[in-house]
């Protein structure tokens, strides 16, 4: 079967349900972010500066890359086959949030203050407005990119999707991680910790995860199994 067959097949496969899960999951994601960077439930410690964030330059152009993030978090469950691994999936990516939140209740933290000029860029106004510089640390743009773009690796190699296409993937992960920092919106360390912690999980998730569902409907059928190999 081509690969883009394949990849149509995934997309296909209850796209409604994707659609639905995938931004209920963002909406209570906010919900729980909102909550906790308005009250902090103790002191507010402040990240370090350190020489990687003297290597980055402010760049608002990077604020696009930076919001693409909302665009991207949507392909690895969108292309999932078969209705328990969407559903493990959607519970490793919430588990995630919820140890990412975890981390915001009970270690509050926020990007030390810098003075920048976005020179006029669209949208940075409405982006220092809603997303203060509060819960920084670990970065959950980098956390819940890296845990995407370790899943869609794995789904485009299953697909037998071409090289380039496997290091769009990477680039566009790389892209939003940069971003966090070029945007002022992190400092380095809280792009480590995210790397970190979305790394923990996507290999976790990757282990432990029901068996993976045919090609096609006319393949044999595979009892769902945890896949330990």
């Amino acid at each position: 079967m081509p690969w883009t067959t394949d990849i149509g097949e995934r997309f296909r496969d209850r796209q409604w349900l994707k659609i639905l899960g995938t931004t209920v999951w963002i909406w209570v994601f906010f919900i729980g972010y909102f909550h906790l960077l308005r009250n902090p439930m103790g002191p507010v410690f402040e990240m370090p500066w350190t020489f990687v964030d003297d290597w980055v330059p402010f760049q608002p152009a990077w604020l696009i890359p930076y919001l693409s993030l909302w665009v991207y978090v949507g392909i690895a469950p969108g292309l999932q086959r078969g209705f328990l691994p969407l559903v493990a999936y959607g519970l490793w990516a919430g588990a995630l949030c919820v140890a990412g939140l975890l981390c915001f209740m009970f270690l509050p933290t926020r990007v030390p203050p810098v003075s920048i000029d976005p020179g006029g860029f669209p949208g940075f106004a409405m982006l220092q407005g809603i997303d203060a510089a509060g819960n920084a640390c670990p970065s959950m743009h980098v956390a819940i990119a890296l845990f995407t773009c370790v899943w869609l690796e794995h789904i485009l190699r299953q697909a037998g999707a071409p090289r380039w296409l496997r290091l769009i993937n990477l680039a566009w992960f790389l892209a939003i991680a940069y971003s966090t920092m070029a945007t002022r919106q992190h400092v380095f360390l809280d792009a480590l910790a995210g790397g970190v912690l979305g790394g923990l999980f996507a290999c976790a998730s990757l282990r432990w995860r029901p068996a993976d569902v045919p090609r096609a409907a006319h393949e044999p059928a595979t009892v769902a199994i945890m896949d330990r190999r």
